[in-house]
């Protein structure tokens, strides 16, 4: 009787995973485990885009790739994970219970933007999911049929983190895209920090500064909303806001499945692993990506919820999933090398390397470099058997 690997999520850590346990498996010659992949669609949702402009677009299909490397998709959404029993409970495709046992499981079922208990938070949008993000489109594409009024013209940002600032920049052009490129346009961005893009700390500071200068961008700092309604908000001070659109930015917790695994997790819902991504006391979970609470480094650095860290902590659980049941060495998950790459809209983009982000590139060499980033580099192989396998190294490094 074949083993199985299962994998729980489709997203950037769920793909990479299947490809490198694929992957292990293929260098042993082993046909006796096979690798399933549990998602509710056989696509990479490409996430870090969907502050862009044709969401609808930022999909990659995965079953081509998933055939081509004989990793087995079952579209459902899975609902309970049963650790002592070694199985999960899932809805399928049409919508009726169903049971998947596992001999070693991964859980890479990814995070969602935690929406606080706020009167109103309902007329928020966000750009956290692809339906959430479609929804916002339709919504600023639709702002042209309403009568001029600042509250239309007006984009309040709630959240002043990366992905606040890279949607607070992007917003100008996709306001003007709609409204005229005359259009009077204000943004403004929530903060409950002291200072401008205080989250990503002293290195970029100036660019994000220069750069909403620039675009028109205001930064309400110390500040934090009190309630949003269909007008606008109402600030914790007392402060009115009139605009038609609020997009929440602030706040990322793991999957709730997290809780479902008997083990330690972070402030951030995220499971304590070792490093080769073993869930700490579970033999046979583990767990990558957004729920994976990783050290990246011997400095004391922990992987972020971020696509790069997702990357190179899928081909990490991938590979030693595979081991464990192969009875093969792991291969510690190591990622030193930390870059961030910020989109500042019409400004352009700043690149920084390390967890200090000293500056390397700024404006339109860091927009080059972002756009690599984000119509190529993030992007999953082509359906070749030999190139996806060999893309899904664990030792290959990313500097996404």
């Amino acid at each position: 009787m074949k083993q199985r690997i299962l994998i729980v999520g489709s997203g950037f850590a769920g793909l990479w995973s299947a490809l490198s346990a694929a992957r292990l498996l293929d260098l042993h010659d082993h046909a006796q485990t096979e690798v399933v992949v549990l998602a509710p669609q056989a696509e990479l949702r490409i996430r870090p885009r969907f502050y862009e402009a044709d969401v609808h677009k930022m999909t990659a299909p995965l079953e081509p790739l998933f055939a081509a490397v004989g990793v087995r998709f079952v579209k459902g959404l899975a609902e309970r994970i049963d650790v002592a029993g070694k199985h999960v409970e899932y809805r399928d495709a049409q919508d009726a219970p169903a049971t998947l046992a596992y001999d070693r499981l991964v859980l890479a079922s990814g995070s969602k933007v935690l929406r606080p208990r706020l009167a109103g938070i309902e007329h928020a949008f966000d750009v956290d999911q692809i339906e959430q993000a479609v929804r916002l489109e339709t919504h600023i594409k639709a702002l042209a049929q309403l009568p001029q009024s600042s509250a239309r013209n007006t984009v309040v940002v709630a959240g002043g983190g990366f992905t606040g600032i890279e949607t607070a920049t992007e917003m100008p052009a996709r306001l003007r895209a709609a409204l005229g490129e005359d259009a009077d346009v204000r943004v403004i961005v929530i903060d409950r920090g002291s200072q401008i893009g205080a989250a990503l700390g002293d290195g970029p500071r100036p660019q994000i500064t220069e750069a909403s200068a620039e675009l028109g961008i205001e930064w309400r700092l110390n500040s934090s909303v009190a309630s949003v309604d269909a007008d606008g908000v109402t600030l914790a001070d007392g402060q009115r806001i009139d605009a038609k659109t609020v997009i929440w930015t602030a706040g990322v917790r793991a999957s709730s499945l997290t809780e479902q695994v008997p083990a330690e997790r972070d402030a951030l819902g995220r499971l304590h692993v070792d490093r080769n991504l073993q869930v700490i006391g579970q033999d046979a979970v583990f767990a990558t990506g957004d729920v994976a609470y990783a050290a990246a480094d011997e400095a004391g650095n922990y992987a972020l919820m971020s696509c790069q860290h997702a990357i190179a902590l899928g081909r990490s659980a991938g590979n030693n999933v595979a081991a464990s049941l192969l009875g093969v060495a792991p291969i510690a998950y190591s990622q030193p090398k930390y870059v961030t790459c910020l989109d500042l809209g019409a400004w352009g983009a700043v690149f920084t390397e390390g967890w200090d982000r000293q500056i390397k590139f700024v404006r339109e060499e860091g927009k080059r470099l972002k756009t690599q980033i984000n119509s190529i580099w993030i992007y999953p192989p082509a359906a070749n058997r030999a190139e996806a396998l060999a893309a899904a190294d664990p030792l290959i490094p990313v500097v996404a």
